[in-house]
């Protein structure tokens, strides 16, 4: 199991999502996304916008991707 938190995924704050893979982490992520946009969460707003901005571009969006999902793989296990 490995973990990352909100911010290393783009977001606002320090909330450590943990999953056995990357796909699981960002899952947990996205579910922590819409519960901070319910809360109308400013931070989290503007973290969203900037993501919104960068999935305009396909190209740009799976390089993001695919860097994030290096970055778990390098990842030491948490307990």
């Amino acid at each position: 199991m490995k973990m990352m938190t909100c911010k290393e995924l783009g977001g606002a704050c320090d909330v450590e999502f943990r999953g056995n893979n990357f796909e699981e982490v960002a899952e947990l992520s996205k579910m922590h996304g819409i519960e901070m946009y319910r809360k109308n969460d400013a931070q989290h707003l503007q973290a969203m916008k900037k993501m919104q901005d960068l999935m305009k571009d396909p190209e740009s969006m799976q390089k993001w991707y695919e860097s994030k999902k290096a970055e778990f793989s390098s990842l030491p296990d948490c307990k």
